[in-house]
């Protein structure tokens, strides 16, 4: 950094303007990376089963009107057609149907103390669909293995706080039920089997008691009474948590959705919303920084118009003249993304403790900053191509 160039170009070399470029542009990489490391922390649990705006999957169905048993109401179920429009939909990313038992179901649970026996319903969807992916989540006939079943979290906690407490039962944990042998009749068609199963999990997304669709389709091959029946309940995926379109099209086409998800869906892509506005202000910041550089070299250059026909008079190359720009531009963007980094994990500091106590753990943060060394990596290649460029029409000149 002694050769004549060098001491020749840093006389004459606004820090001022350097100093605004770097402060612009660290403002808009710590916008852009602070959002989307929020968002992340916010968001990426809410794919778990106990998210607060876990609302990128909607459950639907038709309004039962009359009694359709007795032929005074229309059956309330979804049609081929119905299920292709939706999946045809922009805003969903796939439509998995509930496929329900046409057999009858009890299970037992057979234990010292504990002789309980009840009716039960079964519902199956496709396996990518469920919140969770308990191990062992599937059935093979004549196998011997236990019928892996999931429960709605709501059914554990219908029995440890309604029906438990008041007829004097202990309360079970989630770890405990897990534990329970249970047997469950499978009968219709004219005949009866007793199978082992057992409870593989709980859901929050699904409020039904669900069975793998491969032990489904078994059973009401080999047990099932009467015609196969057309789903009365849906499950979309949708391509934006709380997308409105989603919404206005079930509103127009009459469809119910399971749950009060309208805080949820609000929630939900009102974050998606602001997150968006704040990453494209940082961008904004940040392209506007990255002009502020363009305007402050083209100055630089203008400024030293004269030493720079000296420099070419004596035999340097615009590559030797432009090395101390590039070095000095490298050198603060690299400044500017470490305080960036800092503040990212600063911030993190700031708002971690909140998302715990929601029941929300933080993601990762190497995305993020990985992201980061992308941005200013792509900035400092412009950066460089620039000046490359200013110099050499200088030397033209």
């Amino acid at each position: 950094m002694n050769n004549p160039v060098t001491r020749l170009l840093r006389r004459n070399v606004s820090f001022g303007q350097i100093a605004g470029y770097a402060l612009a542009n660290f403002t808009g990489l710590l916008i852009v990376l602070t959002a989307m490391q929020f968002y992340r922390d916010v968001t990426g649990s809410s794919r778990g089963s106990d998210s607060f705006i876990n609302s990128d999957y909607l459950i639907i169905s038709k309004p039962v009107e009359g009694l359709s048993l007795l032929g005074s109401g229309s059956e309330a179920s979804f049609s081929p057609r119905e299920i292709e429009q939706l999946e045809a939909q922009p805003w969903a990313e796939g439509v998995g149907a509930f496929t329900t038992a046409r057999f009858n179901v009890s299970a037992t649970v057979d234990m010292p103390g504990m002789n309980m026996s009840t009716a039960l319903f079964l519902e199956s969807i496709p396996d990518d669909f469920f919140d969770i992916s308990p191990s062992g989540w599937d059935y093979r006939p004549g196998s011997g293995l236990p019928v892996p079943v999931i429960i709605s979290k709501e059914y554990l906690a219908l029995y440890n706080f309604g029906f438990a407490s008041s007829r004097g039962l202990p309360q079970i944990s989630e770890q405990v039920i897990s534990t329970i042998p249970l047997r469950i009749s499978v009968s219709g068609a004219g005949r009866q089997v007793w199978l082992p199963a057992r409870i593989a999990g709980f859901s929050s997304r699904l409020n039904t008691i669900a069975v793998p669709l491969s032990f489904m389709e078994w059973a009401n091959g080999e047990f099932g009474e009467g015609p196969e029946r057309q789903p009365s309940r849906l499950i979309v995926r949708l391509a934006n948590a709380g997308d409105p379109e989603a919404t206005a099209y079930m509103e127009s086409h009459g469809y119910e959705i399971a749950g009060d998800r309208g805080a949820s869906d609000k929630a939900a892509y009102f974050l998606s919303l602001v997150t968006s506005v704040v990453i494209a202000i940082g961008a904004l910041i940040s392209l506007l920084a990255f002009f502020i550089l363009l305007l402050s070299i083209y100055l630089l250059l203008r400024k030293n118009q004269g030493a720079i026909h000296g420099l070419m008079g004596l035999g340097y190359t615009p590559s030797q003249v432009s090395r101390y720009y590039i070095i000095l531009v490298s050198g603060v963007n690299l400044g500017v993304l470490l305080v960036a980094l800092a503040g990212v994990l600063c911030a993190m500091s700031l708002w971690s403790d909140s998302l715990v106590s929601l029941g929300l753990t933080p993601t990762s943060p190497l995305p993020t900053l990985l992201t980061g060394v992308a941005i200013i990596a792509a900035i400092t290649s412009g950066n460089i191509l620039a000046i490359r460029r200013n110099i050499r029409n200088s030397f033209r000149k």
